[in-house]
């Protein structure tokens, strides 16, 4: 791929100029609308743009400071999978109300038995007339307490092999029946929740792609959920990244850092920021060609949270422990899909300017956990690009060289 993007008069830019300049401050529906809150997907809902065009539209938009919806797991996550495998009728109903951020989605899937062998999920959804009837629990649901709809997968033949038995759903999360309890992090705030489905009934049109078929959609939606956990901030796409905090750096201490551990901590981290960047290309060029996200989303994902945390760790070495106090007691409203807890612009006395600076060093040690767990994602690797056997018992006690020749890798 060409990294270098073309230049100003390109006439795909003039296009993107032209549009913003008669709407100078668009709302989520006429970002929709255009096509440029989700460029790469096909019209109407985007512009089949492909790789090049969407970074030329990503760099128009940034210029002139407009910022799409927010809506991380709708257009991130639901999305993408209603245009793979969603009915005609799905797709006019929810895309451009899920596009211009109007209707804000969760996702349904972790229970309190099934994280990393999520196909264990227990939840139940049992067909009656011309609706599913669900029961079961569901965990870590962030923002559910926002949220209009969510993506849920349920077991709806318990008789199947745990892969094949499960069905992927639209929940209305206004459904009578649902009840959703916060989970209050150490930060102070509540970005996750449990939801509580007791005869939960949605309409059988909420099913999505064919009955039992859900793992595979599901598969879908992870794919493109550690492609979306691992872009922009470094708390899951939220919050200041890494160059922000070196920006920072430079602003305190503009004769440089003298202590040499950490000049060699912010190399690192800048070294890592621009890895990431080079990476969400390939998966970029990989997602606009149609072509499903590969294992380099979980590569990246692996990176990208060890990267938050490494950031994170620095701005609290770098500023100190005061930088964990200012705007950590969730007194003010989440925002849902960002960091921020209703904090001014105003850089305290000492401080970073971001206000996700403050309570980010205690929320990063999530990251490795949600979305997938550094573990699993490595073992995802293991299979899908080194080709080792899924079964560790297969070498067991074998050399290296005979566990090579195993896999097909003398």
């Amino acid at each position: 791929m060409d990294f270098h993007l073309p230049a100003a008069d390109d006439p795909r830019r003039v296009i993107v100029r032209e549009w913003l300049a008669a709407h100078p401050r668009p709302n989520g529906r006429e970002l929709a609308e255009a096509g440029y809150v989700a460029p790469h997907w096909p019209p109407p809902w985007g512009l089949g743009a492909d790789p090049i065009h969407q970074l030329i539209v990503d760099d128009e938009l940034r210029a002139a400071g407009v910022r799409r919806p927010t809506n991380p797991i709708g257009i991130g996550w639901a999305g993408p999978t209603l245009l793979y495998a969603g009915t005609e009728a799905q797709q006019q109903r929810y895309l451009f109300p899920l596009l211009s951020g109007a209707e804000f989605w969760c996702q349904l899937f972790s229970e309190p038995g099934s994280g990393s062998d999520l196909a264990s999920l227990a939840t139940r959804a049992v067909r009656d007339g011309d609706e599913f009837v669900l029961n079961g629990q569901k965990i870590w649901t962030s923002g559910a307490q926002h949220a209009s709809f969510g993506i849920l997968i349920a077991r709806t033949d318990p008789d199947l092999p745990k892969h094949k038995g499960i069905s992927y759903f639209i929940c209305p999360m206004d459904a009578p029946g649902i009840e959703i309890r916060p989970i209050t992090e150490m930060t102070g705030g509540h970005t996750f929740n449990e939801v509580f489905l007791t005869d939960v009934r949605i309409p059988a049109d909420n099913l999505v792609g064919d009955l039992n078929d859900g793992w595979r959609l599901a598969k879908v939606t992870l794919g493109n959920e550690r492609v979306s956990l691992s872009t922009g901030g470094v708390l899951w796409g939220n919050g200041p990244t890494a160059i922000e905090l070196i920006e920072s750096i430079r602003e305190r201490w503009p004769a440089g850092v003298t202590d040499a551990h950490l000049r060699q901590r912010v190399a690192e981290v800048y070294t890592e920021h621009r890895l990431l960047d080079l990476i969400r290309l390939r998966t970029l060029t990989a997602a606009l060609k149609g072509e499903p996200p590969g294992p380099e989303a979980s590569i990246r994902k692996i990176l990208a949270d060890e990267h938050g945390q490494h950031v994170m760790g620095l701005a609290r070495d770098m500023v100190g422990a005061s930088a964990m106090l200012t705007g950590g007691d969730g007194t003010d409203a989440f925002v849902p899909g960002t960091d921020s807890k209703g904090l001014g612009p105003e850089k305290p006395e000492g401080g970073l300017m971001h206000p996700g600076w403050y309570d980010g060093f205690m929320f990063s040690q999530a990251l490795t956990i949600g979305g997938g767990t550094g573990d699993v994602q490595r073992n995802i690797v293991a299979e899908r690009v080194l080709g080792l056997p899924h079964d560790v018992n297969v070498t067991a006690g074998m050399t290296w060289a005979e566990a090579q020749r195993s896999v097909g890798r003398s």
